[in-house]
């Protein structure tokens, strides 16, 4: 596997966790309310989906050939980004804090 390849899977763990371990739309802007919604990380998960996929078609494009995918590899990755943002989910809703 490339560089770009390992990079690419290191974005997509990077971006799968985002959305739990901050409480800051997309990391950046703040919120009102002190704890975003379970709803809203759902939005950033998949927003943050195809902003990584992207980024993965231009980095695959630039490097050479571009290949067609059809819908198995989107739900293989979307699967696949799902599952990386099990560490994320597990430390923002399954851990136990005293602060809660």
């Amino acid at each position: 596997m490339s560089a770009a390849g390992w990079f690419i899977v290191l974005l997509a763990l990077a971006g799968a966790n985002l959305p739990f371990v901050n409480q800051r739309l997309f990391g950046v802007a703040p919120l009102r309310a002190p704890k975003k919604s379970a709803w809203l990380r759902i939005v950033e998960l998949i927003v943050l989906y195809f902003v990584v996929g992207a980024f993965g078609f231009m980095l695959e494009a630039r490097a050479g050939n571009r290949f067609e995918q059809g819908w198995q590899f989107y739900a293989i990755t979307a699967s696949l980004f799902v599952v990386f943002a099990f560490p994320g989910f597990a430390w923002q809703y399954l851990v136990k804090r005293r602060d809660a």
